[in-house]
């Protein structure tokens, strides 16, 4: 044994980052058969290797510095996760329940620390200050459950960033007292520093991410900038005087505007973080704690238990009176408890200062009895918050069960085929489908390309099966699946519409031609063809911008409209794009339209950002374009000839959006008609082909020629 302890602790940092790998990798796993969360398995892993346990690691550097970036991750994906429209609608509550899960914890352990632990009134409103901030540690579990915008989740979050401002605040008037040299001046800088922060980054952040998202999309690239500005918000409030994971979490406050939950890049964040970052970081924590102290004899157990005790409370207290005043359910105040009553990395920094602050020379305000003591509370409150919010995301999970099986109709036929052909179009077109699809039905997409079958069949497939492997790797990295066919036919909207139906899909995404050499006409090749013969809901598109930068959907809707049995398909998808985007969405339309469309949006999806503007007739639609501007969709409604819907002035469609809205974001959308009728169906009287110019159309267009000449 004595052979083998000479080459412990490890200091190779080959060797300890393959240590570290192995206790990520067999963590999960040995907790899962003890049925604990794995969060504490790797705190618990970081005491048995540390050199309070086995002495099997060195703590070195890289401790302190993955660990400090597994930190800032938390912050910054809990910023990012942040659902801004429920943050600005519920904004008192934030501040309720942040002031409440500060100040009720600080007071409690001031005075339990001035009355039964004797300390000094400087130690007691330190103590205070670190059980009145609190470290998301419990964070990760939220992911897995899906419930990162839940509001109880999202109060917890921004609340905590309150909590945790008030306190490092307040440690900074602590400090200023310590020092020799401080002046009235500390305040009024101290103020300004924080102010130009959060007004350069509220102006230079957007700026600079639409300005890099439009011109590269290359996927390391985004990446690295992402994290880039995490870093530099998170050094710029060092340099103010607040601890970095402020400025991390506000970076992803900003930039949660333009990396949608569903996307490969918020996906791509979510996994470096949550494989490599964040389990480095609860491993460094758990190094740090000495479970032998609280054996040293009964002083040192007494003063654990009241620190534990009351802090806990006092976050417990803070929590369920909050969620009694938003008349909240017990699940969401267990969840919010859980959040909020765990720290770590937060209480550490706090007790560095501590330790600095001199009361008389070779004395300081934190000793080690109180350093031990404050150590211990950190296993706890992580172990108390890990198993609360386990618990909490269960309950949350289960009573959600039926509303969420209610909201899915049994008989919802969704399943959404994607029409690609052009590489620079497809991305784009697989983007919009996972923005539009049912995150809870989780279905497949279906990807298809069709190839004339004429001379230069064999080669077209080729390049479409290509097309199509490229488009299942995107889809792979944000867990869609996609399935994908290439066929060849003699008559391109024959192809599709044969593959719609034997795949059973419920509606197209398709791009628009972009080599007007081939076709200079507007709808392209086949679109006529293709939405003459098929009934259901098509989406042709065409973006000049990634939609991540999107600002702003103006949706151009017919009137009545709202008869279409359509009507609820296309609005979903577009309240779904809307809200993932983050967007305003305006509407324009007749009043009656406009009212279900309200009424829709507030009851389905009331965090959508909707706006509603009476257009009185259709001829008023060339004088919105001078309101969209380059970072707006603009969504034109429009309806198949003989439908309810339908008027002459959609006849003038083509032109008007050729003349008025080059160079736009644009989208248009046939809707499903005639309910469940079969495509295959045929009379007499119902016409399968409708001419795109009608010769009453020609006349006038002549007539006009012959006027103005």
């Amino acid at each position: 044994m004595a052979a083998l302890a000479a080459y412990f602790p490890i200091t190779d940092p080959t060797l300890i980052f393959f240590v570290v790998l192995m206790i990520i990798l067999f963590a999960p796993i040995v907790m899962s058969k003890l049925r604990i969360p794995h969060i504490i398995g790797m705190v618990l892993a970081g005491i048995l290797i540390g050199q309070y346990g086995l002495n099997i690691l060195e703590r070195d550097n890289s401790f302190e510095l993955f660990g400090r970036v597994g930190l800032y991750y938390i912050m910054f994906l809990a910023g990012l996760e942040m659902d801004l429209e429920g943050v600005k609608k519920q904004y008192r509550r934030f501040l309720i329940f942040g002031t409440l899960t500060c100040f009720v914890p600080l007071v409690l352990t001031y005075i339990m620390a001035m009355t039964i632990l004797d300390y000094s009134s400087a130690a007691s409103f330190l103590l205070g200050c670190i059980m009145a901030s609190n470290t998301l540690i419990a964070y990760p579990i939220i992911g897995r459950y899906g419930l990162q915008r839940h509001p109880s989740v999202s109060l917890s979050v921004g609340s905590s960033m309150i909590s945790l401002f008030m306190a490092l605040v307040m440690l900074a008037a602590l400090s200023g007292t310590f020092e020799k040299d401080s002046n009235w001046l500390f305040w009024p800088l101290f103020i300004l520093k924080f102010a130009i922060f959060c007004i350069g980054s509220v102006i230079l952040i957007p700026k600079l991410t639409r300005y890099f998202l439009r011109r590269y999309s290359d996927a390391v690239m985004q990446y690295i900038f992402v994290l880039g500005i995490m870093f530099l918000s998170a050094a710029l409030t060092s340099l103010i005087g607040i601890e970095g994971i402020f400025g991390a979490f506000f970076s992803g406050l900003i930039l949660s505007r333009y990396i949608p939950r569903i996307s490969p890049l918020m996906n791509r964040i979510e996994f470096i973080g949550n494989a490599l970052f964040i389990p480095y970081f609860l491993i460094g924590v758990g190094m740090l704690i000495n479970v032998r102290t609280i054996f040293s004899g009964w002083d040192m157990v007494w003063i654990v238990f009241l620190i534990v005790f009351f802090g806990t409370f006092g976050k417990a207290l803070a929590a369920y009176i909050s969620s009694l005043l938003f008349r909240l359910t017990k699940a969401d105040g267990n969840m919010m408890f859980g959040l909020t009553s765990a720290h770590a990395a937060g209480a550490i920094a706090m007790v560095m200062v501590g330790m600095r602050l001199e009361v008389v020379p070779g004395e300081y305000l934190i000793n080690d009895i109180m350093l031990n003591g404050i150590i211990m509370m950190i296993l706890f409150t992580c172990v108390i918050s890990t198993l609360m919010t386990e618990h909490a995301a269960q309950q949350i999970i289960i009573q959600e069960k039926s509303h969420l099986e209610a909201d899915i109709p049994s008989d919802d036929d969704e399943k959404i085929l994607l029409c690609v052909k052009y590489p620079e179009i497809a991305p784009h077109l697989l983007y919009l489908a996972m923005l539009m699809r049912n995150q809870r039905l989780n279905r497949e997409l279906v990807a298809l390309n069709v190839v004339y079958d004429g001379q230069n069949s064999t080669m077209g497939r080729e390049q479409g099966i290509r097309l199509l492997e490229q488009l299942q790797q995107r889809a792979s990295a944000s867990e869609v699946k996609v399935q994908t066919q290439v066929r060849l036919a003699t008559n391109i909207a024959n192809g599709i519409k044969h593959a719609f139906r034997e795949f059973g899909c419920s509606e197209i995404i398709m791009g628009m031609h972009v080599h007007t050499d081939n076709n200079p006409r507007f709808w392209g090749e086949f679109i006529q063809s293709l939405y003459n013969g098929l009934n259901r809901q098509i989406i042709l598109t065409r973006f000049v911008q990634p939609m991540s930068t999107l600002r702003r959907i103006r949706v151009v809707v017919p009137s009545r409209a709202e008869f279409e049995p359509g009507f609820h398909r296309w609005l979903e998808r577009l309240s779904r794009l809307a809200g993932l985007l983050d967007c305003r969405i305006q509407f324009h339309g007749r009043n009656e339209s406009l009212v279900l469309i309200a009424e829709y949006i507030n009851n389905r999806h009331p965090n959508v950002r909707a706006e509603y503007t009476s257009m009185a007739h259709w001829n008023e639609l060339p004088q919105l374009a001078s309101q969209v501007a380059p970072d707006h969709l603009f969504v034109v409604v429009t309806a198949r000839k003989g439908t309810i819907s339908y008027k002459n002035a959609l006849e003038r469609l083509p032109d008007e959006l050729q003349k008025f809205f080059s160079g736009k974001n644009l989208m248009i959308i046939f809707p499903d008609q005639f309910g469940d009728t079969k495509e295959d169906r045929m009379s007499f009287t119902e016409a399968q082909h409708h001419e795109e110019k009608s010769i009453y159309d020609t006349i006038l267009r002549w007539i006009h020629k012959e006027i103005s000449n």
